[in-house]
C-alpha cells in the first residue's frame, strides 16, 4: 500500500467514526482487503495525529472525543 491509498484510507475511517458508521475491526479490515492488526495500527495512527477515538463496549462501536 502507497502512502497516497494510507492517508485516504486513515481520512475514511475517521469519516466513519465521526458518522458513528464503524463499528468492527474486522469490518473494516474486511472492506479494506487488509488484516485486522493493519486496522488497529490505522487507528493507532490517527491517535498518534491527535485524534481521541475511543470504543465503547455496550453499544460495540468505535467513537470520537471532540476536544475544545
Amino acid at each position: 500500500m502507497d502512502y497516497r491509498s494510507y492517508e485516504k484510507r486513515l481520512e475514511y475511517i475517521l469519516e466513519l467514526i465521526r458518522k458513528s458508521r464503524f463499528r468492527t475491526v474486522d469490518d473494516a479490515a474486511a472492506r479494506f482487503s487488509c488484516s485486522g492488526r493493519t486496522v488497529k495500527r490505522m487507528l493507532n495512527h490517527l491517535r498518534d495525529r491527535g485524534h481521541h477515538i475511543r470504543y465503547d463496549r455496550l453499544q460495540k462501536k468505535y467513537f470520537l472525543i471532540e476536544k475544545e
